[in-house]
């Protein structure tokens, strides 16, 4: 009888038999790449944060929004938050998203790889809140948990570091790998999105990495005023690129479609999903000033 090892960032879940197939055609997430690119309007997204922002909530940008959509939106189509390890399939153990942030906006500036959990239904202020105390540690401490490791492997002979970097990717693969290395590790993660808009550059797309186990990668470019054709008429409007890396092997590309899509509605109608502005920031007072007097 084969027994299974329990991994700690993962529940191994049966699939059908032709994408259980796909692991051993296309053993390498890099050789199972997709990619796909959306321009969303993103008109209401900027009215809805000006609103939230005018009545007072928590500091909002237009990437914090998208950060914040993206998580759900894992959470709603689950199928995007899986793995693959030894060319069987894992349902990760909770939604994890890996973003950079510059220390300061100069070309030597260094770029700090944060990785947060996202729980489901989680508020926006809440989120709001955790990335901006995230972001300020790491542009003034002293650097990230998985920088020090990183330093701590370059301590090695080349001959040596070859061999450790051989052996944690063994390790990993098998669901061995200690949870000090994996833990802050950015290419551990549901997906990496990237923020290339705040550069003030188009978004690009971005490969995967075999390290890790990271099989979605999401660039978010800067928004443009761009001609569109509505209802017969060109109009210009402000819009938003998107450009997804994944792989394949995962999910369908329907699902995978569907799911893209998902995002683009919210993002082009947040009224409808996050209901007004100004009743969220009521909310949030409210529940703020309920904790402070307990």
């Amino acid at each position: 009888m084969r027994i299974r090892l329990p991994r700690r960032n993962g529940r191994r879940v049966d699939v059908p038999g032709e994408r259980a197939i796909m692991p051993f055609v296309m053993r390498r997430r890099t050789d199972s790449e997709v990619y796909f690119e959306q321009h969303i309007d993103i008109a209401a997204a900027q009215d809805w944060i000006r609103r939230w922002n005018a009545a007072g909530g928590p500091q909002l940008s237009l990437f914090v929004l998208v950060l914040h959509q993206v998580a759900q939106l894992l959470h709603d189509r689950p199928r995007l938050n899986r793995f693959i390890a030894r060319r069987r399939y894992y349902d990760r153990d909770g939604i994890y998203l890996s973003f950079g942030a510059k220390k300061a906006m100069t070309d030597d500036a260094p770029l700090e790889m944060l990785k947060r959990r996202f729980e489901p239904n989680e508020p926006l202020a809440t989120t709001i809140r955790s990335l901006e105390a995230a972001v300020t540690e790491a542009r003034v401490g002293h650097g990230a948990d998985v920088d020090k490791e990183v330093d701590l492997f370059l301590t090695l002979p080349t001959p040596l570091l070859d061999v450790a970097i051989s052996m944690s990717h063994w390790l990993a693969e098998r669901g061995l790998l200690p949870g000090a290395l994996s833990r802050s590790d950015p290419l551990y993660a549901s997906a990496v999105v990237s923020n290339l808009g705040s550069l003030k550059t188009d978004a690009a797309f971005h490969h995967l990495y075999q390290h890790g186990d990271c099989p979605l990668f999401l660039v978010v470019g800067q928004v443009r005023p761009t001609p569109v054709a509505v209802a017969g008429t060109v109009q210009v409007r402000q819009m938003l690129t998107l450009r997804w890396t994944f792989d394949e092997r995962i999910a369908d590309g329907l699902y995978a479609a569907r799911s893209a899509e998902l995002l683009r509605s919210w993002l082009e109608d947040p009224f409808h999903r996050l209901g007004s502005p100004e009743e969220a920031v009521r909310h949030w007072r409210g529940a703020t000033s309920a904790v402070a007097e307990a």
